[in-house]
């Protein structure tokens, strides 16, 4: 298991970890070759995301990685409504109101 959060660069990053990381990927691979392309990880899970900017290949590539992983999403985007009035909707949603973060994708 990789402690990190967050990959910003290989620059001091351990070996092992980037290992990790391309055994995993080839992993992956074996599962696009199946005919239903998907596997447990995150059943039961919702990922809510929130883009700053509207990138439909974006939202896409992210959107389809977690359904992958049979994950529920939620996705929202920055425009628009106001952060907070996005908040405010989204806190009369039992189970969602203590877990927005605005900076980066999460589950739920």
């Amino acid at each position: 298991m990789i402690a990190e959060k967050h990959l910003l660069g290989l620059e001091g990053y351990p070996a092992e970890n980037i290992n990790a990381i391309i055994e995993t990927a080839f992993r992956f691979r074996e599962v696009l070759e199946r005919p239903i392309k998907k596997v447990p990880s995150l059943q039961g899970k919702t990922i809510v995301n929130l883009f700053y900017e509207d990138s439909t290949r974006t939202r896409i590539s992210f959107e389809l990685a977690q359904k992958r992983l049979s994950a529920d999403t939620i996705n929202f985007s920055a425009a628009g409504d106001s952060i907070l009035g996005r908040a405010t909707t989204t806190s009369r949603f039992p189970g969602y109101a203590n877990k927005l973060s605005f900076n980066e994708s999460f589950i739920i």
